[in-house]
C-alpha cells in the first residue's frame, strides 16, 4: 500500500556539534502531531541526522508520549561516517559499523528496535556477505525488523540480495518533479539527451518486480513549486508553480498534495518521504493519495513537461 512517510532529517536543530534545546523537542512534537493528523505513521531516520540530533529529539518525544511507539513504525540507516578521521565524508557497512551505530540509533531512539533498517549507501570497500552477516545478527536479536537500501541500482540490490536471508524491502532514492533522472532515463533511451541523466537504468524495473518499495526523497522540492520562492527562479520553476497551484484549485487540494500525488501516480508505486518540519505543509500532504487516483493522465503530462521546460521526444 502506498503511504506518504515523514522524514525527521530536519529536526534536532542545527548540524553543528552543540546539544539540542527544549524548543527542538518541542518542534519535534508539533511535528510527530501534525504527521499523525495527516494519516503518516512511518518516521524516517539515519544516524547522521544532524548529528545524531534528529534521533534524540525524536527519542525524547517518544518517552513523553506513552503509546506513541505502539501507533508508529521507525526507520533508520546506517553506512554514512562524517568528519572522522580527516575526511568529510566516507561509507562504513562493515559487520562491526552496522552493529555499532544501529545500536547508538537505537539508544537515542529509546526503543529496542526499528521496524525498517536501510543502508545508507553503497560501501564499495565491503562485500554483500559482511553486510549479510550483520543484518542477520540485527535481526535474531530482534533490533531490526526489515531491510532496505537507499542510493542503490538494482544491479547493486541484487548482488546484496543474493546473500541476504531476508527481502530488501525498500529503495529510497531523490525523486521529484524537480529531481527526474529516475523519469527522464526511462523515456529518452536512444536519445543523445539520454546522456544528461545518471540515474542506472532499469532499477525501476528491477524495484517493482521484486516488490521492493521506492521511497522518494526531496519529494516536495524543497518548497520551490509550493511557495518557497527561489532567488532566481527559472521560467519552468515559476510556470510549474503556477500550474501546481491551478490543479491544486481544480482538485480541491494543495500544493503539496499534488505535487505528491504526482509521484504516487506513477505505476511504480512510489511512496514519498516529506522533510519539512512545519505543521501546516505536514497536514497539506495529507490529500496525496486521493489527488493521485484522481490527477488524470494529461494533467500528469503536463506537469512533466511544465517542469522540464520543453516537449518531451
Amino acid at each position: 500500500m502506498q503511504e506518504v512517510i515523514y522524514g525527521c532529517m530536519g529536526l534536532g536543530g542545527s548540524w553543528s556539534g552543540e546539544p539540542h534545546a527544549g524548543e527542538h523537542v518541542d518542534e519535534a512534537a508539533a511535528a510527530v502531531e501534525a504527521a499523525l493528523d495527516a494519516g503518516i505513521t512511518l518516521f524516517d531516520h539515519a544516524d547522521i541526522y544532524r548529528g545524531g540530533k534528529s534521533e534524540a529529539v525524536f527519542g525524547e518525544v517518544l518517552a513523553a508520549t506513552p503509546g506513541l511507539r505502539d501507533r508508529i513504525r521507525l526507520q533508520t540507516k546506517c553506512g554514512i561516517r562524517l568528519n572522522e578521521r580527516g575526511l568529510q565524508t566516507h561509507y562504513d557497512l562493515s559487520r562491526e559499523a552496522i552493529l555499532e551505530r544501529v545500536n547508538e540509533s537505537l539508544k537515542r531512539l529509546r526503543t529496542d528496535y526499528v521496524d525498517i533498517l536501510l543502508l545508507h549507501r553503497p560501501d564499495p570497500l565491503t562485500g554483500p556477505a559482511e553486510v549479510a552477516a550483520a543484518v542477520g545478527q540485527l535481526m535474531a536479536e530482534g533490533k531490526v525488523r526489515q531491510l532496505g537500501v537507499s542510493n542503490m541500482s538494482g544491479a547493486q540490490i541484487e548482488a546484496l540480495q543474493d546473500r541476504l536471508e531476508t527481502p530488501v524491502l525498500a529503495n529510497q532514492l531523490e525523486m521529484s518533479l524537480l529531481k527526474r533522472a529516475w523519469l527522464e532515463s526511462q523515456v529518452l533511451v536512444n536519445h543523445a539527451e539520454h546522456l544528461d541523466y545518471s540515474f542506472p537504468h532499469g532499477t525501476l524495473e528491477y524495484c517493482a518486480r521484486h516488490s521492493i518499495t521506492l521511497q522518494a526523497y526531496g519529494s516536495l522540492a524543497k518548497g520551490v513549486y509550493t511557495g518557497v520562492e527561489p532567488e532566481s527562479p527559472t521560467s519552468a520553476e515559476a510556470a510549474t508553480a503556477d500550474l501546481v497551484a491551478e490543479l491544486a484549485g481544480e482538485y480541491g487540494s494543495t500544493g503539496e498534495s499534488v505535487l505528491l500525488g504526482w509521484l504516487m501516480k506513477h505505476p511504480a508505486g512510489i511512496a514519498p518521504v516529506i522533510g519539512t518540519t512545519n505543521p501546516g505543509r505536514i497536514r497539506a500532504c495529507s490529500d496525496a493519495a486521493r489527488v493521485a487516483q484522481a490527477m488524470s493522465r494529461a494533467d500528469w503530462y503536463k506537469l512533466w513537461v511544465t517542469a522540464r521546460g520543453s516537449s518531451i521526444p
